[in-house]
């Protein structure tokens, strides 16, 4: 499949780590000792599917050592905590120019309520999430655990 017949779904980057904090003007707005941080891309075509199935992805999956020191253990296992931050440029287009296009990136109208819908379907999970501030200009610190980053997105169908 060639970019241009590619089929854009939610992405989400994923990171585990020991740490992470996400500062706005200066003040900590959100804050996670050992657990993911994903950064949360959102373009024109995603809906609540979208959401469903990446929340119950992350929420599954088995990033974190067990005690024979295998990746076998997931979130829930480790009582681990999700810091979620929005990044459109995760849709950042690069293939011509020097400037990115981010024309593949959500709206804000629209990408935000599904940010928001995918924090409140990690929360019914029982995960502690923590967030950043839609829009906003943050200064992200991740201490990547590992490191072990993921790409994560579906297949359109």
């Amino acid at each position: 499949m060639t970019y241009q017949q590619y089929t854009f779904i939610m992405r989400a980057l994923l990171q585990r780590v020991s740490q992470a904090s996400v500062k706005v003007n200066g003040r900590i707005v959100g804050q996670i000792e050992r657990g993911f941080v994903i950064l949360l891309g959102v373009t024109h075509n995603d809906t609540q599917a979208e959401a469903d199935w990446l929340a119950a992805k992350i929420a599954g999956l088995r990033l974190f050592e067990d005690a024979d020191g295998k990746m076998n253990a997931s979130l829930a296992h480790v009582d681990g905590a999700l810091l979620i931050v929005s990044q459109f440029t995760l849709y950042g287009d690069a293939r011509k120019g020097r400037r990115p296009s981010f024309s593949y990136a959500a709206r804000p109208e629209q990408a935000e309520p599904l940010v928001d819908y995918f924090i409140e379907q990690l929360h019914k999970r029982g995960f502690q999430v923590e967030t950043g501030v839609f829009g906003a200009h943050m200064d992200v610190t991740i201490h990547n655990d590992g490191p072990v980053t993921l790409m994560l997105e579906r297949e359109a169908d």
